[in-house]
């Protein structure tokens, strides 16, 4: 008893002093996970805290749970749209520049170190992957906000491309321990890893949504358990069948992620902080197992592999990988240097070690110090190189109050916190003005630490944090009002809006981001009753007696004649300055 309760004060210390850390990395710009190994290293066997670790084994088990637990928390935060608009540069990253990264870190290890080239490559493979625990950690706490596509081809990369870094290290320690890595033998792990992780978890993702949207729990705290047994299914399963269970969590987090999920907030808040646990504990882990006075040993040999690493491999593969998907040198320069190392590395570098590899230690301590040097030069500038670049912008204040919508149900809405930006095409106009459609209502706005109770005369200011009930459906359309994306605003054909039957033509055309009409003040009724139509949308008695259907209409082809007429209340004026074009 008393060794449990010893181990229990021990671990809930560097716990605490682990969270105490992520204060002190806010203030002074190293990343946290940084803070979280120098607090493992300070009380390991050579620290202040003398505690001896050196179980390989343990510590290769407790990273895997942990980096389960990270990537299905970032699978859930992952948007479908990101995937759409990013997975062919991703998957290209994943595979061909990891295999390039690694090949030209494994030869120039193998130079530095004076070792066969088999042990270059396999410290090239440890070392060739971006790690998604680090990326989500530095983007997350950044405050920059990245391009869409740019974005989510980092942490796409980063969730997907563990994979090929297993494949690589497990295929090349079999060979450099005599235990097997025939072609075949490597040709059938490739398969296995990439095939069985992307079906086991894309299965049990779908299988996760279905259940979770019917299970009709009475307890709220259970969808969460719920979700994280699903994750650790996809893992295990995978992993049983000789897949990736990296891949097959983190799929399975962005397909349940993605789909109806029943207790969405609560299930995020609490594995936002099951992945905040995990990151502590790994990081703090992994700085136990180090020896600072092995890492000083290798210091110059592992800072030339890191400068050929982060300078030389990494732009190349990039380069190579995504130039093809139409990304520009800046967007090349930023991945590069987005490419960051932490907890997947250090973890692989233990299978060599478990293996019995000879010279398996050294190469442990050179991807260690590899891994300090990516994570306190390449996390700790990555937001300036950004801005240096030109790429992003600052990210949006968090509100100063949050509403969240507990439901134990699936519910055809959220509630939608915005921040009034300089772009925001609501900022400066009075609420009566904005003409929401019906099914979305601004609830509360909230300023300068003041309650705003919102009323038709009250204006959106730069930096509202403005609260806005609204139904699923409708919810692409009120991003576009806060958010205006540089493309064409989101309109579908067929799709259905309606509005009061006071609201004008104008406010309509203005909330869906078109061209002024010709008569912005006739209302929805007056056109109504003209009965007359456009390309743009017709319109039609809505469910309510004061309600009109407004339906986009489909988008016309080349050689169709526009049939607006004069006078037309729909009528459709050429755009002009500042005006957005119609969707075409």
């Amino acid at each position: 008893m008393p060794s449990v309760a010893a181990g229990m004060l021990l671990v809930g210390l560097l716990v605490a002093l682990g969270v105490a850390s992520s204060r002190i990395s806010a203030r002074i710009g190293v990343p946290v996970l940084v803070l979280f190994m120098a607090v493992g290293m300070a009380a390991g066997s050579e620290g202040l805290g003398g505690v001896a670790f050196d179980d390989y084994g343990f510590a290769n088990a407790a990273g895997t749970v942990a980096l389960a637990l990270i990537l299905f928390d970032g699978g859930l935060r992952t948007s479908m749209g990101s995937v759409r608009a990013a997975w062919q540069p991703a998957l290209s990253l994943s595979t061909i520049g990891v295999a390039l990264t690694a090949g030209l870190t494994g030869v120039a290890a193998a130079a530095v170190l004076d070792v066969p080239l088999l042990y270059g490559l396999l410290l090239g493979g440890i070392v060739g992957s971006t790690d998604a625990a680090a990326v989500f950690s530095v983007l997350r706490s950044s405050g920059l906000k990245l391009p869409d596509r740019l974005g989510a081809t980092l942490e796409v990369e980063s969730g997907s491309n563990d994979p090929m870094a297993l494949f690589l290290t497990v295929g090349l320690t079999a060979i450099a321990a005599g235990t097997g890595g025939t072609a075949g033998s490597l040709v059938l792990l490739f398969v296995l890893q990439f095939g069985v992780g992307g079906l086991v978890g894309v299965g049990v993702g779908r299988v996760a949504s279905w259940t979770v949207e019917r299970a009709g729990l009475d307890a709220p705290g259970l969808y969460p358990v719920l979700a994280v047994a699903f994750g650790l299914v996809a893992f295990g399963g995978a992993a049983v069948l000789g897949g990736s269970g990296f891949l097959a969590v983190y799929l399975a987090g962005i397909v349940l992620g993605n789909g109806p999920l029943v207790f969405r907030r609560g299930t995020l808040l609490v594995l936002d902080a099951a992945a905040w646990l995990a990151q502590i504990a790994l990081f703090v882990l992994l700085g136990l197992l180090s020896f600072p006075s092995r890492l000083l040993a290798v210091a110059p040999e592992g800072l030339l592999i890191a400068v050929v690493l982060v300078f030389v491999a990494r732009p190349l593969a990039v380069a190579a990988s995504v130039m093809p998907f139409g990304f520009g040198g800046r967007d090349v320069a930023f991945l590069s240097w987005g490419g960051l190392k932490g907890a997947v590395p250090i973890t692989l570098a233990t299978f060599p070690l478990i293996a019995g590899v000879e010279g398996a230690e050294l190469l442990f301590d050179v991807v260690f110090f590899v891994v300090i040097i990516s994570a306190l030069v390449q996390g700790w500038s990555l937001p300036a190189v950004a801005r240096r670049l030109g790429i992003g912008r600052p990210a949006d204040p968090s509100p100063p109050v949050r509403v969240e919508l507990h439901a134990l149900q699936q519910l055809d809405g959220d509630v939608v916190d915005y921040t009034v930006t300089p772009t925001a095409r609501v900022a400066g106009q009075e609420l009566r003005d904005l003409a929401l459609p019906e099914g979305a209502a601004v609830t509360l706005v909230v300023r300068d630490g003041d309650v705003v109770v919102p009323r038709g005369r009250t204006e959106l200011r730069l930096g509202d944090h403005v609260f806005v009930a609204t139904r699923t459906s409708l919810l692409p359309l009120v991003d576009h009002l806060f958010y205006p994306p540089a493309e064409v605003p989101p309109l579908t054909p067929g799709l259905e809006v309606e509005f009061s039957e006071t609201v004008t033509l104008g406010q309509v055309h203005r909330f869906l981001d078109l061209p002024a009409p010709s008569r912005p003040g006739a209302t929805l009724l007056d056109a109504l009753d003209r009965d007359r139509r456009d390309d743009l949308f017709s319109l039609a008695r809505g469910s309510e007696p004061d309600l009109v259907r407004l339906t986009v209409a489909p988008a016309p082809r080349p050689d169709d004649q526009p049939n607006a007429l004069a006078g037309d209340g729909l009528e459709v004026e050429p755009a002009g300055n500042g005006s957005s074009s119609r969707t075409e």
